[in-house]
Parts: C-alpha cells; sequence; structure tokens
C-alpha cells in the first residue's frame, strides 16, 4: 500500500506540473491623449493667444493666467508685467529662474523665437530631465510687453513618467507662444 502511495504521489508531481509557473512581466502604462483643438483666448488684458480646448483656464490677480490641465495634473502659469524701462531686469530675472533647474536638469536647449508681423520675440526652453519644469518661454515686443510662462506637475519631478504629458504640454506651450498677439 505504501508503494502504490509513493507511486501515485510520484505521478501526481510529474503529471500534474505542467507549465512553469513564471512572473508577469511589469505593465507598461499607455497614456493617450486627445488631438488638441486650439481655440482663441482673449481677456480685457494686453495680449490674445490660443489654447488647447482641454485646459482650464483662471485669472489670476492682474494679467495673470494659471492654465490648467486636470487629467494630467499639470499646471502652466503665465504671468504678464508690463515693460516700463526694465526689459533688461524682466529678461534677466527669466533667465535666472530657468537656469536654477541645471542643477537637476539633464540640459536645456534654448529656442529662439521672432514673429516680425506681430511683433512678438521671445525664448522657448525646454528643460530635459528631473527639473520641477518642463518647458518655460518669455514673449515680448520690447517696448510694451512681456509674459513669461512655465508649465508644473503635481507629482515629484520623474522626466521618465511625466515624458508624455509633459510632451503634450510643451506643444500647447509652443503654440500659444506663436498665436500670442499683442492688443
Amino acid at each position: 500500500m505504501l508503494k502504490k502511495s509513493i507511486a501515485v504521489s510520484v505521478l501526481i508531481l510529474v503529471f500534474g506540473c505542467k507549465n512553469e509557473v513564471l512572473p508577469k512581466p511589469a505593465a507598461q502604462l499607455r497614456l493617450d491623449y486627445p488631438v488638441a483643438n486650439y481655440l482663441p483666448f482673449e481677456t480685457e488684458c494686453s495680449y490674445v493667444f490660443d489654447v488647447n480646448s482641454e485646459a482650464v483656464i483662471k485669472q489670476e490677480d492682474s494679467c495673470n493666467l494659471t492654465i490648467d490641465y486636470p487629467k494630467m495634473k499639470a499646471t502652466i502659469y503665465l504671468s504678464y508685467k508690463p515693460v516700463q524701462n526694465n526689459i533688461n531686469d524682466l529678461l534677466r530675472d527669466v533667465q535666472t529662474l530657468t537656469y536654477k533647474h541645471v542643477i537637476k536638469a539633464d540640459n536645456i536647449v534654448e529656442q529662439p523665437f521672432v514673429n516680425s508681423k506681430n511683433k512678438v520675440y521671445g525664448m522657448f526652453y525646454e528643460v530635459n530631465g528631473n527639473a520641477a519644469t518642463n518647458g518655460q518661454f518669455y514673449a515680448t515686443d520690447s517696448t510694451k510687453h512681456f509674459i513669461d510662462c512655465s508649465v508644473y506637475f503635481y507629482a515629484k519631478p520623474n522626466f521618465d513618467s511625466v515624458m508624455p504629458a509633459a510632451s503634450y504640454i510643451k506643444n500647447d506651450m509652443k503654440q500659444i507662444m506663436e498665436s500670442l498677439r499683442w492688443k
């Protein structure tokens, strides 16, 4: 009887385990965002631009805006300042703020912008790496108007995790800059 139970146990072990048990591979997060649909945005302020219809815009004090992306947990902060013989100070402040991220950034790519027709001149900064912001820009006409703009995510900076959302929002920031017109 003991021989039969040992033989049955061996048969169960041999034929009972047909497939190896393997751990499941880590899943990759798939982030799909809608195709951007841009609409004109106007206020009583001195500027007009096109904005993504997915964004929620709130006007803060004076002509400063927050452009929220609730699905991506991100906000674009847009600040307007009148130029009053202080263009060099405004430019220095924006560049100082941008290059404070150099500690965490892998690199910062500067992309000059010139729209002579609408008198909009500026610089787009693409900040790569685990910096607090992934994109910033300033735009001005050099005599009356100055705008600076940056995006922040509501998460600890991790470039790999926020890269799809950061790319989407950087395109929106470029659209804001390229469509900007002064009143």
